[in-house]
């Protein structure tokens, strides 16, 4: 941070000398031996007035309750006041449907907005609404009313390779629109935030705050990814970046223009990716794929035939390299579609089944009734079947004065993991005393007490 202030400041007292003294032709020579050098400035010129600047203004709640140990020292709870304040935040979107103005990009970048502001790249500025999102893909859909839209064309993610050139288009700090380059470095990341669907594509395309939201492009001018986060110290670019599959998008975002949010299919099996283990011990060719280590009673996995110790290692006739990538595509498929699996069976035979995917189903727990100091809590089993989601936390309540809050992830209890509300519940009825509640919040890991 104090490198960039530095950078800043200098720019902001010198910027006019530095600009004079810079010569007009400044650049890389137009041909060398009459051969015109490559440039990505044509492909650009069409593509970028398909990228926008986002503005979001809204308020959130700032609930400053005093923690139950210091209340001695201030006084009476009821005395804590709930305010409101006021939040200002910019991130960057993609136009895919320009007759319709529909603008992709990230759920986190308009998240509790009240007002979401369109700068386009001819300087309109233009008010969208909210057609829907999806936390757990982290994709939104917005759309705005206007002519002369340019649109960015979906590329077919399947088929980009790591080596690929990519271009990133966005936003960064605000400055306006900025394009980097670099190339795919992988593909099928995961564990950014383990209850999300996570099938990310790597990229050393310099990706800062802002980028959010923004495109990357292959050398074609096709989308192939939404921006969405970066790895590194204090939030800076380091080369690591990550988005979302094209083809995740495409799925997300037809499923939110149908219904106005998404409604997941379920296959109904928990695994772990094949490993160099695990591929000796089935004497398997190669070390990807998902693993099977149980299917679900009644599921879309158990009716179609799938079992315990089945190696997926296609979805769609695409191979998957990981169980994350695997739940990252079936997560962006709806309820009663069908998927094509191709699964190598415990005997070694390779076996393609066609899958009908289920409906996910949220049954709310009375959270009450497995301690007293959770109630208020709604909660419900992850979709991946490591940890108890929280779904909403009433005000006032005791799961709120413990501490939980909404989004927050219940994975352990006392060092041991617990993977559902059946073991919470268990474990809780077999022990007495004190509790410590290992909670996943975001990127961060934390304890909470109940007694």
């Amino acid at each position: 941070m104090k490198k960039l202030s530095v950078l800043a400041t200098s720019i902001l007292l010198s910027g006019s000398i530095a600009v004079a003294s810079l010569p007009v032709q400044a650049n890389l020579p137009f041909s060398v031996s009459g051969q015109q050098l490559p440039s990505l400035a044509p492909m650009l010129e069409k593509v970028t007035p398909g990228v926008v600047l986002i503005s979001v203004t809204g308020t959130h709640e700032d609930k400053s309750k005093v923690p139950e140990a210091f209340k001695f020292f201030f006084g009476n709870p009821e005395q804590n006041q709930t305010r409101k304040r006021e939040f200002r935040g910019l991130g960057s979107g993609v136009i895919i449907d320009a007759a319709q103005g529909y603008i992709v990009t990230n759920n986190h970048v308009i998240n509790e907005a009240d007002e979401i502001q369109i700068t386009l790249k001819d300087g309109r500025q233009i008010t969208a609404k909210k057609i829907g999102s999806d936390a757990s893909s982290d994709i939104a859909l917005l759309q705005i009313d206007a002519e002369d839209l340019i649109e960015v064309a979906l590329a077919d993610s399947d088929d980009i390779r790591v080596g690929d050139f990519a271009v990133a288009i966005g936003s960064p700090f605000g400055l306006g629109q900025t394009v980097t380059s670099g190339i795919i470095s992988a593909l099928g990341r995961s564990g950014l935030n383990a209850q999300n669907y996570e099938d990310f594509i790597q990229t050393d395309a310099a990706i800062n705050s802002g980028n959010s939201g923004g495109a990357l492009i292959n050398l074609h001018g096709k989308l192939v990814g939404i921006n969405t986060a970066i790895l590194g110290p204090n939030g800076g670019n380091v080369g690591i970046g990550f988005a979302i599959p094209s083809n995740m998008v495409d799925n997300i975002v037809k499923q939110l223009i149908e219904f106005g949010e998404v409604r997941r299919g379920v296959l109904g099996v928990l695994g772990r990716s094949v490993n160099g283990e695990i591929a000796k011990a089935l004497e398997l060719e190669s070390s990807q794929g998902g693993f099977i280590e149980q299917v679900v009673a009644d599921s879309a996995a158990a009716d179609a035939g799938i079992e315990a110790g089945d190696v997926i290692t296609k979805v769609n006739g695409k191979v998957v390299k990981t169980f994350a990538a695997i739940r990252g595509k079936i997560g962006s498929i709806g309820a009663g579609k069908s998927v094509e699996l191709t699964v190598i069976k415990k005997d070694g035979s390779e076996k393609t089944y066609d899958v009908t995917l289920k409906k996910q189903e949220t049954p709310k727990v009375e959270a009450a009734s497995i301690h007293r100091m959770l109630d208020g809590a709604e909660l419900q089993n992850s979709t991946n079947g490591q940890g108890i989601d929280i779904k909403s936390v009433e005000e006032e309540s005791p799961a709120a004065a413990i501490g939980l809050q909404r989004g927050d992830v219940i994975s352990g209890i006392n060092r041991t993991r617990i993977k559902s509300i059946g073991e919470l519940r268990s474990y809780l009825n077999d022990n007495k005393g004190v509790f410590a509640l290992n909670i996943v919040r975001g990127n961060s890991t934390l304890f909470l007490m109940i007694r």
